[in-house]
């Protein structure tokens, strides 16, 4: 229906022009018999009767021919005429703006009216022909034009219609209507990478749209493996946090006895020992607690730093003398407010991943913790002297099972320390990783900090 109005629309604005063209050539019709009339008269004025004047007057169908020749005026047949002469056209100097408003006068007047035109005569007959005739027969003549204009018109916009609505349909409405059902199809299992589309349409937007569709289906698909892989996961860790947490709560029975060991070095272990199972067994407890793979909210208060990493960093194994040295750049006093447990894994996780990586390559390496901290936030360093992260893993660093920096490594370490450090309202950020080795900070904000203290 559209493409029918537009068409008409279109072929609207070619009959206008086209209505004023007619008018005019049947004027100029009429003036050219009118003047062949004349001319017969002129040539033999003594043996045309008035009855052969008048047959020739209503064969050209006008009242009055007037030619001028050499500057003379002549009135060369005439026959009474029925009315005054209501208007006077004059063909010699008419613009197209002006033909068009003179038929559309015509066609809004439906009583019949004496009418002057005015034209050139042809063949050089003259200066100036003159006729004055009926406007009923050039109104009926236009009006008939017009009627066959417009359903030439109609017809064609039909057709028109059609054949756009086919093309638009096969070209349009079929792809998108498959578009739609694959859709509808993904949509009742999404985890069916079958029901991925294909894409096929021939028309560029649409390849692209479907292009576009399919990747988003990709990624969904992919997310929606991944969200049950880690529904899987946390299933898992629950079950084995319960076993676990009983195997360690039995050996911190156990552990609470070699306190009042009589062996100095084992007194003097024995308190880092019962702090790393009471850790693991809180850890335990706090994954069954949740029960599912997001972290509990941090429980900040103020430790000092350099402790607890000097604590951790005794707990991996990373003493002088060892494949792996590691260097501590805190300042003794410096005291951060933060959860020392969720702090304690996150810098587990980022030393332990850079000791493995120093390690592969069989060479001595060098890890350095620094720490400092500005008006805004506290930030702490963790770099190596490794090989750097491979491009792969830098790309989805911090996503579980992406971003494994190891062969063999499920990428979680640093999926669980980015976000126990955003549950901290921080950011872990990847500083730098080449050939010289990979540096990662822990940024903490203060303002928790200072609305506790307000």
């Amino acid at each position: 229906m559209l493409t029918v109005a537009f068409v008409m629309l279109a072929e609207v604005l070619i009959f206008v022009p086209s209505i004023a063209r007619f008018r005019a050539d049947f004027l100029l019709m009429r003036l050219k018999e009118a003047q062949i009339a004349a001319l017969a008269q002129l040539a033999t004025p003594d043996t045309v009767s008035p009855e052969l004047q008048m047959e020739l007057l209503k064969t050209a169908a006008v009242f009055n021919v007037v030619l001028r020749r050499d500057e003379v005026r002549q009135l060369v047949l005439s026959s009474p005429l029925p009315s005054p002469i209501a208007a006077t056209y004059d063909l010699r100097m008419a613009g197209p703006f002006q033909l068009i408003a003179d038929a559309g006068m015509v066609l809004l007047e439906p009583e019949n009216h004496v009418i002057r035109v005015i034209g050139n005569p042809v063949q050089e007959a003259g200066t100036l022909i003159e006729v004055t005739m009926e406007s009923g027969p050039l109104r009926r003549a236009m009006v008939d034009y017009g009627l066959r204009i417009l359903a030439i018109s109609a017809l064609i916009s039909g057709i028109t219609a059609l054949l756009l609505f086919t093309a638009v349909r096969r070209l349009m409405v079929v792809p998108i209507s498959r578009v739609v059902r694959h859709m509808q199809a993904y949509a009742e299992a999404p985890e069916d990478a079958r029901l991925v589309i294909e894409p096929n349409a021939g028309v560029l937007e649409l390849r692209l749209a479907e292009e576009a569709l399919q990747s988003m289906q990709k990624q969904l698909t992919s997310a929606l493996r991944q969200k049950e892989r880690l529904a899987q996961l946390g299933t898992a860790v629950a079950k084995i946090s319960h076993d676990l947490r009983n195997i360690l709560t039995t050996a911190q029975l156990f552990t609470d006895r070699l306190e009042n060991s009589a062996d100095p070095a084992v007194a003097r272990a024995a308190p880092k020992l019962v702090n790393s199972i009471s850790r693991a067994v809180n850890l335990c407890e706090a994954t069954l607690a949740f029960g599912k793979a997001e972290e509990a909210p941090p429980r900040l208060t103020r430790f000092a730093l350099r402790r607890l990493v000097e604590d951790m960093v005794e707990g991996e194994g990373l003493l002088a003398g060892s494949l792996v040295n590691c260097l501590i750049d805190i300042p003794p006093g410096m005291i951060i407010r933060a959860d020392s447990e969720q702090l304690h894994r996150v810098l587990t996780n980022l030393v332990r991943n850079a000791s493995q990586a120093i390690m592969t390559t069989g060479k001595e390496g060098t890890i350095e913790i620094s720490a400092a901290e500005a008006d805004a936030e506290w930030w702490i360093k963790v770099g190596d002297s490794g090989p750097g992260l491979p491009a792969k893993a830098r790309e989805h660093l911090f996503a579980a099972f992406q971003g494994g920096t190891r062969r063999g490594g499920t990428g979680l370490g640093l999926a669980i320390a980015a976000e126990l450090v955003r549950g901290h309202g921080g950011r872990l950020l990847l500083d730098r990783s080449d050939e010289e080795g990979t540096e990662f900070s822990i940024h903490l904000p203060k303002q928790n900090d200072q609305t506790a203290l307000g």
